[in-house]
């Protein structure tokens, strides 16, 4: 079962056993002293109301693999807190967009109210920072000293709020933030990283000349950065959240084609449907054509998928990191 299958069966088992899915409160605090707080640096939207009630819910983890008695708000995935917001909280049987979390949780990890976590697999701990480019285990958690603001009774938060929110402040917590999470980065495997690296500081350059990097999708902030933007502008395209977000989008000036180069690691290979959408993203700017590479780190990894598998569209290419001197074309019998 998926996440929003799982989500609306406990859903409907919270409902059955105790009459409904969230509470009023999670530890005393309501959506109602959330939404005050939010208000005074005027993000008071639903959605970051009902992220922020999410991430306080005291209740199991919902991690298959999450720490024994580790709760929802020690650590939950973008996908968690919206199917806890559209199922638990709305009552839909859908959940929010994933990438909605740009508009969702962005603003709030902006200030430091919300920390980027990761749930290392091997030892089952949840760690600082997002330390894998766009990991499943990826997570989000209440800062404490946020968590602070919200159980201080009124009278006494506003001014901690003050406080907490001075830019100096803010500052000092993201620069505090990032450091906890280079340290994390530095003791676990980042070979998603290293092979969007290896895909167009190798690949790009010896199979195709001319062309340029003008977006990478290799992190947890900003899905498109305004470098990138102005990158995509000068290649005449506007990437959006509801677009397809290859590893490694290429352009090439001289024939105003694109490239598209997935890095395959767990998975996301070009397949059919990835081919059609970003052909159809081509296609709407007007571009020349667009061509595609799905690269894997080793022959043992593209073994694996694709002998399960076998799902690279035809027409494309593939390339192996440890044998960095061969482009294959994938032509179907």
């Amino acid at each position: 079962m998926g996440v929003v299958d799982d989500a609306i069966a406990l859903r409907n088992k919270l409902i059955s056993e105790e009459g409904t899915a969230v509470p009023e409160e999670f530890s005393g605090i309501s959506k109602t002293k959330i939404a005050e707080v939010l208000q005074r640096i005027d993000r008071k939207t639903p959605d970051m109301v009902d992220a922020v009630f999410a991430l306080l819910d005291t209740r199991s983890n919902w991690f298959s693999k999450a720490p024994i008695g580790t709760a929802f708000k020690d650590g939950a995935a973008t996908a968690h807190v919206g199917a806890h917001i559209g199922i638990l909280q709305r009552g839909q049987n859908t959940k929010l967009d994933r990438e909605g979390r740009d508009y969702w949780l962005k603003p709030l990890w902006e200030i430091g109210a919300i920390e980027k976590v990761t749930l290392e697999s091997k030892t089952r701990q949840f760690i600082n920072g997002h330390v894998k480019a766009k990991s499943p285990n990826s997570a989000y958690r209440l800062a404490d000293n946020f968590i602070q603001i919200l159980n201080a009774p009124d009278g006494q938060w506003q001014p901690m709020f003050d406080a907490w929110i001075k830019e100096d402040a803010v500052k000092e917590r993201l620069s505090l933030q990032a450091e906890l999470a280079e340290r994390a980065r530095k003791l676990v495997d980042n070979s998603h990283s290293n092979l969007i690296s290896a895909s167009h500081e190798m690949y790009a350059p010896r199979f195709l000349p001319g062309y340029q990097v003008v977006y990478i999708d290799d992190g947890d902030g900003d899905r498109i950065t305004k470098a990138q933007k102005e990158k995509l502008r000068e290649a005449g395209l506007s990437l959006t959240l509801a677009d397809a977000m290859p590893d490694v989008l290429l352009w090439n000036p001289a024939t105003d084609c694109l490239w598209v180069i997935e890095a395959v690691t767990s998975d996301g290979e070009v397949d059919l449907h990835k081919k059609a959408s970003l052909t159809a993203f081509a296609e709407k700017h007007g571009k020349a054509g667009i061509g595609f590479t799905t690269t894997y780190p080793t022959w043992r990894k593209a073994a694996d998928r694709q002998g399960r598998l076998k799902n690279l569209a035809d027409g494309t290419w593939l390339w192996i990191q440890e044998d960095p001197s061969r482009n294959i074309h994938i032509l179907q019998a």
